[in-house]
């Protein structure tokens, strides 16, 4: 929500800059902070829409819907703001012009770093709650919601892309020259499509389906070998339904000759031992098998 009025009131300061002073990297950034305030909105719709109960078409319910707003938020990024100001920046380039009333774009600039870098420090506090030792390259790697991550990058993006346009207006005011303008138009452009890129590669990780991190994983083997009548662990195989669901399907070893109602008492234990140790495990499924060396095991989890 921060980043959210945020950028809307930042988009509308940058588009009467770019009408009063002609310049096209504050339209470039006016259409970055529209594109941001559409992707923020997007994030809330798919955060609400994926809490849908599960049903008869949706047995395991709507939490990627978060993945897939995230998805369309790298697609609106990428078309809305990098190609826009990719455009923008390349007439301006060939068709370069003085600007009119530069103070006042510089002014809305200063001022809009001081907002969007609020957002962004907003951004990293809520991101240091839960990243840990991470660092934020790793964080933004490897965060299963979607949201923090895509916030981050845009708002580290809408802090850098201000300042590369105020250096154009500058260097456009001092030299008299518009190109230099157009150029960081240019630039502007070339960062929101990388940005793009760096969301639509990672969400589209998560879509496919991503398994449990290493330690929540280690923490499933130890609950199922916790169990007295679980030999081994055959398989075990894991995968984000959404960043609070984990979806957990394992093949474990028992004794020959064991009784069915002492295997489904241990399946059951094993499967609370499960939940207590990771709260989002919310759907498990424990096959018991008798192992058998011989028989080619499944790759690891």
């Amino acid at each position: 929500m921060t980043a959210l009025l945020a950028n809307l009131g930042i988009a509308v300061s940058k588009g009467v800059g770019a009408l009063v002073t002609g310049s096209s990297s504050m339209l470039a950034e006016a259409v970055h902070s529209l594109a941001d305030t559409t992707n923020q909105a997007l994030l809330l719709v798919g955060g609400r829409r994926a809490r849908r109960e599960a049903n008869e078409q949706h047995p395991f319910g709507y939490a990627r819907e978060r993945y897939i707003y995230a998805f369309i938020v790298s697609i609106v990024l990428f078309t809305l703001g990098g190609l826009f100001a990719l455009y923008e920046g390349y007439e301006k380039i060939i068709h370069p012009h003085e600007l009119t009333s530069p103070l006042v774009a510089v002014a809305i600039l200063v001022i809009a770093i001081g907002l969007e870098g609020y957002a962004l420090f907003t951004a990293a506090k809520s991101a240091n709650a839960v990243r840990g030792t991470k660092t934020w390259w790793q964080f933004i790697r490897h965060a299963k919601a979607p949201e923090l991550p895509t916030i981050l990058l845009e708002d580290a993006g809408a802090v850098i892309g201000l300042v590369v346009a105020l250096l154009g207006v500058g260097l456009s005011v001092l030299t008299g020259n518009g190109v230099f303008d157009a150029i960081g138009t240019f630039v502007i452009g070339a960062l929101l499509v990388a940005i793009a890129c760096i969301l639509a590669m990672e969400t589209k990780s998560l879509l496919v389906g991503e398994a449990a991190s290493k330690a929540n994983i280690a923490k499933i083997r130890a609950a199922l070998v916790a169990e007295p009548r679980f030999d081994r662990v055959i398989h075990l195989r894991t995968m984000h339904l959404g960043p609070d669901e984990l979806l957990v399907a394992a093949k474990v070893a028992v004794a020959p000759g064991e009784v069915a109602e002492a295997i489904s008492e241990a399946t059951n234990s094993a499967e609370a031992r499960i939940r207590a140790a990771l709260p989002i495990a919310t759907l498990i499924f424990v096959e018991p098998d008798i192992y058998q060396p011989s028989r080619p095991e499944a790759a690891p989890a």
